[in-house]
């Protein structure tokens, strides 16, 4: 009994671990964590400067197959929406020895990318699977987490399901607005 006890502890520990660090940061209908991507080429863009637009944080690695299988539809997505108001934000977890290969994925992006560094992201947790993405509501909140979602991260109808509804409210928000 006293054995079964400690495997079914054992059990519930492992499954508590593996659990992202959310506590109450991450909470749809929330404000989003802030977060900053510093880009391959030096610039800052901080999260709390794109309010009014409708931003992906997505979190990806070179040696992540379903990251580069998805990366070239959010590149494709985002050019398509960018006049939309859509950002997103590519946070590269690969390390610094592997800038190389990181600038060559980067290059058929039409997203700013940037090197992570830490699988720690403040308010994010600990980043333990990739793809993850977080979408975030041109009012700083919070309507997507990344965490509900295991894999894939996205796909066309997802994207036309979660981001499209969001870009197009407000577009069409906006151009009701210039109206005489």
């Amino acid at each position: 009994m006293l054995n079964h006890l400690r495997h079914l502890f054992a059990a519930l520990l492992l499954a508590l671990l593996a659990q992202p660090l959310l506590a109450n940061d991450l909470v749809v209908g929330k404000t989003a964590p802030p977060i900053a991507l510093k880009t391959l080429d030096g610039q800052q863009i901080d999260l709390r400067d794109l309010r009014g637009k409708v931003v992906i944080v997505t979190f990806w690695a070179t040696w992540c197959d379903p990251c580069r299988e998805e990366l070239p539809l959010l590149s494709r997505y985002v050019q398509e929406h960018a006049d939309q108001g859509l950002i997103v934000l590519g946070f590269s977890l690969d390390s610094p020895d592997q800038l190389d290969q990181v600038k060559a994925v980067a290059s058929t992006l039409s997203f700013p990318v940037g090197l992570l560094g830490d699988p720690h992201v403040p308010g994010y947790g600990r980043i333990w699977h990739l793809p993850v993405s977080f979408t975030i509501d041109r009012n700083g909140q919070l309507v997507d987490n990344g965490w509900k979602d295991q894999q894939p991260a996205w796909t066309q109808d997802r994207l036309d399901k979660i981001v499209t509804p969001l870009l197009s409210a407000a577009h069409q928000d906006e151009v009701a607005s210039r109206r005489p």
